[in-house]
């Protein structure tokens, strides 16, 4: 039996980066610093504790992940940015805080011959579910594995001045 390996209808390709020659960590150290800097400290005003600057997954768990979007017809992942209701009762700690969740999607070409890349919905006891990582994620902060309440890890600190209220680290 031979096996045919698809590829995905859409491959992202840039010829020029936004950042001049920067690649990689630097690029995610720019995003991250400009994340906290104009989100994440407002977020967190706005909830009253620490938001979430990261979501943690195993390896094993997004490679069953993708093993369950392949066999469902998956040729791609869409992250979407989401928070924890307030009432969150699971996990208390997580309540109000934001995360991602991390979907199975499906690339197809639209009557206008452009790509939509589609959420996959399965059923399970009668009723559609979107494919997601089924794992709840380990959110940073509140768990984190530095010992900073802000989770900066080993992207060291962002001073953000917040004129009357003063300067904050995180």
């Amino acid at each position: 039996m031979t096996k045919e390996e698809k590829k995905s209808v859409w491959v992202n390709k840039t010829t020029q980066r936004p950042y001049g020659e920067r690649s990689g960590a630097s690029e995610a150290d720019v995003f991250i610093r400009e994340y906290k800097k104009t989100r994440w400290v407002h977020n967190s005003e706005r909830i009253g504790k620490p938001d979430s600057l990261s979501a943690w997954y195993s390896i094993e768990d997004i490679e069953k992940f993708l093993a369950k979007a392949k066999s469902n017809g998956g040729d791609g992942i869409k992250f979407y940015f989401g928070a924890y209701p307030e009432n969150y009762k699971q996990m208390p700690e997580y309540a109000g805080r934001q995360t991602l969740v991390t979907v199975a999607t499906k690339s197809k070409i639209t009557i206008e011959g452009t790509i939509a890349n589609k959420d996959i919905y399965t059923i399970s006891k009668g009723k559609a579910k979107i494919l997601s990582v089924d794992s709840i994620t380990k959110l940073c902060p509140p768990i984190c594995s530095s010992n900073s309440e802000g989770g900066t890890g080993d992207l060291g600190i962002t001073i953000i001045d917040r004129g009357e209220k003063g300067m904050e680290l995180i």
